[in-house]
C-alpha cells in the first residue's frame, strides 16, 4: 500500500533551521549582518555629466597650462605694446554676459568687483605662466596678470586662456583701450561680440 505524502510543513522545517543557523553565526543576541545590494538602476551611468559648481559656471573650461620648465608660449612685441601668444592666450568670454543683458552686467557700476578672481589665484597663475612664456625676467612684480578680454567687456574671470602675464605695471595703455571699448559698447555704438573680437585679436588696434 502506498504511504501518503508528508505534510509540506514538515519538509520545510529542516530548510528553515538551516537558514537560521546560517544567519545567527555570531554570539547569541548579536544583530544580524546586513548586506548592501546595488540594483542596476542605482548604478551611476558612465555617460552622466559631472555637476558644475556655481563658481565655475561663468567661465569656459580652463585650458591646461604648458608644463613648467619649457617656454612654449611666446609674447609678441609690437610698436604700441606687447601681445600674448594667440595659441596660449586666445581669450575667453563669460557666457553669462550677452548683448541682451549688458545693462545689468558689464554696464552696471561695480559689476567687475563681483566676479574678479582673488589675488591668491592670479598670483599663483602668474608665476606659472611667466615660466611658460619663457620671460628672462622672472620677477612677478614686473608683470600684470591681465585678462586679455577684460572683465568690463565680458571676459572670463578665471579661464587660463584669458589670463596672461603682461609685462609692465597697471595702469597701462591697454587699460585705456579697454575703457574706450567699454564706453562704446554701453553707449550702443559697438557690439559686444565685436569689441571682444578686436581686443582678443590685437588690443593695440582695437579702437581704430
Amino acid at each position: 500500500m502506498k504511504r501518503p505524502a508528508p505534510p509540506l510543513l514538515l519538509l520545510l522545517l529542516p530548510l528553515a533551521a538551516c537558514a537560521v543557523r546560517t544567519s545567527t553565526a555570531g554570539p547569541p543576541g548579536s544583530p544580524l549582518p546586513t548586506v548592501a545590494v546595488t540594483f542596476p538602476s542605482d548604478r551611476p551611468s558612465a555617460a552622466a555629466p559631472s555637476p558644475v559648481s556655481d563658481s565655475t559656471r561663468t567661465s569656459a573650461p580652463a585650458a591646461s597650462l604648458p608644463p613648467l620648465g619649457g617656454a612654449l608660449c611666446h609674447a609678441r612685441a609690437v610698436a604700441a605694446g606687447v601681445l600674448p601668444d594667440p595659441a596660449c592666450t586666445p581669450g575667453a568670454t563669460n557666457p553669462e554676459v550677452t548683448q541682451a543683458n549688458i545693462g545689468s552686467t558689464i554696464c552696471r557700476a561695480g559689476y567687475t568687483t563681483t566676479i574678479r578672481p582673488p589675488t591668491s589665484y592670479t598670483s599663483a597663475l602668474k608665476r606659472q605662466q611667466i615660466v611658460a612664456y619663457g620671460y628672462p625676467d622672472t620677477n612677478p612684480g614686473d608683470y600684470e596678470e591681465d585678462h586679455l578680454i577684460s572683465l568690463e567687456l565680458g571676459g572670463a574671470a578665471r579661464d587660463q586662456r584669458n589670463l596672461w602675464p603682461e609685462p609692465g605695471h597697471s595702469p597701462n595703455s591697454k587699460d585705456r583701450v579697454e575703457n574706450v571699448l567699454h564706453s562704446r559698447v554701453c553707449a550702443g555704438t559697438l557690439a559686444l561680440a565685436e569689441a571682444q573680437r578686436r581686443i582678443a585679436t590685437d588690443w593695440t588696434t582695437a579702437t581704430r
